[in-house]
């Protein structure tokens, strides 16, 4: 018995090892700012220095004398999501699209942590340097938060609100929600993650979230998360988000209620990751909305059906202005 149990600890202690070696493999260090900038900026890009040491990456493109759309990217992603509408839209339309703090290429201080308040003065940030007084403003999940929550508190500026699969209800666990949520749900998972090799579940979750057309998620736009996601201090930040729930504002439909922003909710069928159900409860809150379910469509409508949810929008612009004519 007794050098039954020497084996037994003798394989525990090498199944230990073996971890312990796969993970310092796997571990991956962050990548210099230049490296990032030369790969992912363009001809585009614009930088702009905000209070809290934050330099915020932001594109101002399209038609300078069109009406202003100000776009506001999900989790994990950044303003490269919306360039399918930039490429539909900018004839007609001056569409600014940005990068919030921990995500893109949009830089934070050592030690940056994330206010409640951050993402909404980012976006601010960006609009008083652009010197926009009205503007259409959209955001997509994380992004579709942000923007509703600044409805709420700059109405003033808005001639419209979108929400694309947006954010703000809590959300039950779905079946096939995407693995690197429940890990960064977890503090272990968290710790276990911070250094990793992210590329599989970075892929997993792009998959899942281009359901039922998983392919549209590509290598180079799985390369691009992963390699933006080790941007200095990104995961710190990220990190620090998931870990604190409190700092999270869900929606009310009380307050919701009080915008009276013409609105336009686009939400996929598929959407593993914040259900239909949600855009149908921003729809009964929010007063004189429109919803746009789309079949068979996951969580970024922008991208998996551009054509189609960009002439949506066009369409729901234009018959604002038709509707304000004379």
């Amino acid at each position: 018995m007794k050098l039954l149990g020497k084996i037994l600890l003798g394989l525990v202690a090498l199944i230990v090892v073996v971890a312990i070696v796969g993970w310092l493999a796997l571990r991956r260090g962050e990548i210099p700012w230049a490296t990032l900038e030369a790969k992912y900026a363009n001809a585009e890009s614009q930088w702009v220095d905000l209070p809290g040491g934050i330099r915020a990456h932001y594109r101002d493109q399209g038609n300078p004398d069109g009406p202003v759309l100000v776009l506001v990217h999900g989790f994990a992603a950044n303003l490269e999501t919306w360039e399918p509408w930039v490429q539909r839209l900018g004839k007609d339309y001056r569409i600014v699209s940005l990068d919030l703090p921990g995500f893109g290429l949009t830089r934070a201080p050592d030690g940056y942590r994330l206010t409640p308040t951050a993402f909404d003065d980012t976006v601010q940030g960006i609009v008083d340097h652009l010197k926009l007084t009205r503007f259409i403003l959209a955001g997509n999940s994380m992004g579709g938060g942000v923007a509703w929550q600044y409805a709420l508190k700059h109405p003033e500026h808005l001639d419209g609100l979108v929400l694309v699969d947006a954010a703000g209800f809590p959300e039950p666990s779905q079946k096939g929600s995407p693995i690197a949520f429940k890990i960064l749900r977890n503090p272990v998972g968290r710790f276990l993650i911070k250094d990793l090799d992210t590329s599989n579940v970075t892929r997993q979750g792009l998959r899942s979230a281009f359901e039922p057309q998983p392919d549209l998620a590509t290598d180079a736009m799985v390369a691009r998360y992963v390699e933006l996601s080790r941007a200095p201090g990104h995961k710190d930040i990220i990190l620090g988000m998931m870990a604190d729930p409190a700092g999270r504002r869900f929606a009310d439909p009380a307050q919701l209620a009080t915008i009276k922003v013409p609105t336009l909710i686009l939400h996929g069928d598929t959407d593993r990751l914040i259900s239909a159900e949600a855009g149908r409860k921003f729809a009964a809150a929010i007063p004189g909305s429109k919803l746009i379910i789309y079949e068979k469509v996951g969580h970024v409508p922008m991208e998996q059906i551009p054509d189609r949810s960009a002439a949506d929008l066009d369409a729901w612009i234009r018959s604002l202005a038709a509707a304000k004519a004379p």
